[in-house]
């Protein structure tokens, strides 16, 4: 596939969502709900588990497959109130020392205005100031669309997986096409230019792992081991070598 087929395939309402994948990796899973300041969000699921013997926060990004399931969960784009919850429950983790895993699937944040007056912009800022520092160990899997800060929010994490018919960008490819030429009739030109796909943005080294849609049932191991050995890094080399991951990209 070229890199806008990418792009549609991950749209795709057939992909294994965040649910999906919590069923196939955590054991014993507990959602939790609520920012504890407004409300609760259903496009942010979260909460406590296992992967293997190892208890962890999980957080995902829930787009739901049929057209009710999607109503609920708001096509997958978070409220404010979903990066607060998401927010806390990773400062519980850091309390608690759980590794923290994330499951990332959206086009973006909610753009209302109701997400406005709620603070989106701030709770997105929040997110990636607190994961900058957080003293536990995160890892994000990109498992279809990572678009925008609404994705940034949730990859600001010591290792980032991809799909590898997923794809992660700072733009979609038709707002990037309107921006430059005035039409979304160009975005297969744009998708090109971005570099939103994995085996690109691996090159780049700004993700760390590209996952095979053949191998999905080795994620729980392969989660496991890479959270077991960020685990034994003393925290301040992990905080530090997370902050020089982002900043040596571009370089």
């Amino acid at each position: 596939m070229d890199d806008y087929e990418i792009v549609l395939g991950a749209r795709g309402e057939n992909r294994l969502t965040a649910l999906n994948f919590i069923d196939l990796v955590v054991t014993d899973f507990i959602e939790l709900h609520g920012d504890r300041l407004y409300g609760d969000d259903k496009a942010i699921v979260g909460g406590i588990g296992k992967v293997g013997n190892m208890p962890v926060t999980v957080i995902g990004v829930e787009k739901g497959k049929s057209l009710e399931q999607r109503i609920e969960h708001n096509f997958g784009s978070a409220q404010p109130e979903g990066y607060r919850k998401a927010l806390r429950l990773m400062k519980q983790a850091e309390k608690f020392h759980r590794p923290i895993l994330i499951f990332v699937d959206t086009a973006g944040a909610f753009c209302g205005i109701d997400a406005e007056e709620h603070g989106q912009g701030r709770a997105i800022a929040d997110n990636l100031f607190e994961m900058s520092d957080l003293k536990t160990p995160i890892l994000s899997i990109v498992i279809g669309e990572g678009g925008s800060g609404g994705a940034l929010a949730l990859s600001h994490s010591d290792r980032i997986w991809m799909m590898e018919d997923a794809y992660f960008s700072v733009v979609s490819p038709e707002s990037c096409a309107n921006i430059l030429w005035k039409t979304t009739d160009r975005a297969y030109e744009a998708a090109n230019a971005l570099s939103l796909t994995a085996p690109k943005l691996y090159q780049l080294g700004i993700i760390d792992r590209i996952c095979r849609q053949d191998s999905v049932v080795n994620l729980p191991e392969e989660i496991f081991a890479e959270l077991e050995e960020l685990r034994k890094k003393p925290v301040s080399m992990l905080v530090e070598e997370r902050y020089m991951k982002f900043r040596k990209i571009g370089y």
